[in-house]
C-alpha cells in the first residue's frame, strides 16, 4: 500500500478546499428560504393534482359501477 499517494491525495483535497468560495450567512439563509418555498409550493400542486385525479377516478368508478 502506498502511503504517499494517500497522503499527497488528503493534502491535494485541503488545497482545493481553501479555494473554494464558500457562501456567506446571509446567502445560506435566502437560498434556504427558497427552497422551503419552492418546496412547499410543489407539495401543494402535487397534492391538488393528486386531490383532483383521485375526484376523477372515483366519479367514473362510481358513476361506471353496475
Amino acid at each position: 500500500m502506498n502511503f504517499s499517494k494517500i497522503t499527497n491525495y488528503f493534502v491535494q483535497s485541503y488545497e482545493e478546499l481553501k479555494r473554494v468560495s464558500w457562501p456567506s450567512k446571509k446567502e445560506i439563509i435566502r437560498l434556504t428560504i427558497i427552497v422551503i418555498i419552492s418546496t412547499i409550493i410543489a407539495m401543494l400542486l402535487i397534492s391538488g393534482l393528486d386531490w383532483v385525479l383521485t375526484k376523477l377516478v372515483n366519479y367514473f368508478i362510481i358513476k361506471n359501477s353496475p
